[in-house]
């Protein structure tokens, strides 16, 4: 095995479903124009994320290990559920995440990122919502077109509201895409504060 494809199955990234790695891989590449230096690992729900964390962090050869993990409703409940599974591997988080990102030195080095921003609660459309240009025109109309729908006509939940504003944001750009695709054609401000601080946090974690 060469050195770099060994350096990337040491690293790993650990992420519920296909948009987070399309979102990262993206946002790596826009930012250092190169392929990653790490593995991700899709774990298709929270549930199976939870329990391989254990798994992964004592698994032979590991370098570093991040867990990208959304804060939903309740950031802290979900920072505790992470934090507990780190405990049962041998690993002592600290009683609460950083804004910046969660970086627990060690062997292997383990992080924590909860989308949207570690504080806030959300998910992944969050963290892209504050990737949209903040002069946009469409953006205001996109928001207003959800939030016209009827209550009865709605296949979403209140919680999912953003999430719909989002893509239907998605929907008007010149070659409608989803999210991963939007950061690599330029449609989304990878530069914004939350998406620096991001990429900030995997270069530290992973080298």
């Amino acid at each position: 095995m060469a050195n770099g494809e060994s350096s990337a199955q040491g690293r790993i990234l650990l992420v519920e479903g296909p948009d987070d790695e399309r979102v990262v891989a993206n946002l790596w590449g826009q930012h250092y124009n190169a392929g990653l230096n790490f593995r991700i690992s899709v774990k298709n729900g929270i549930d199976n994320l939870l329990q391989s964390i254990r798994v992964e962090i004592q698994s032979e050869g590991r370098i570093a290990v991040g867990i990208l993990v959304d804060a939903d409703d309740y950031p802290i409940r979900r920072w505790q559920a992470v934090a507990d599974r780190l405990i049962k591997a041998n690993i002592i988080p600290p009683r609460n995440p950083t804004s910046s990102g969660t970086i627990i030195e060690g062997n292997p080095r383990i992080g924590v990122w909860l989308m949207p921003d570690n504080i806030s609660l959300g998910e992944l459309e969050d963290f892209v919502e504050q990737m949209i240009p903040g002069n946009d025109p469409v953006w205001p109309l996109s928001k207003a077109y959800i939030d016209n729908i009827p209550q009865g006509d709605r296949m979403f939940t209140d919680g999912k509201i953003l999430r719909a504003k989002v893509h239907a944001w998605l929907a008007t750009r010149k070659e409608p895409r989803l999210m991963g695709a939007a950061i690599g054609a330029n449609d989304l401000n990878i530069n914004a504060p939350v998406a620096s601080s991001f990429v900030n946090w995997l270069q530290q974690l992973f080298g």
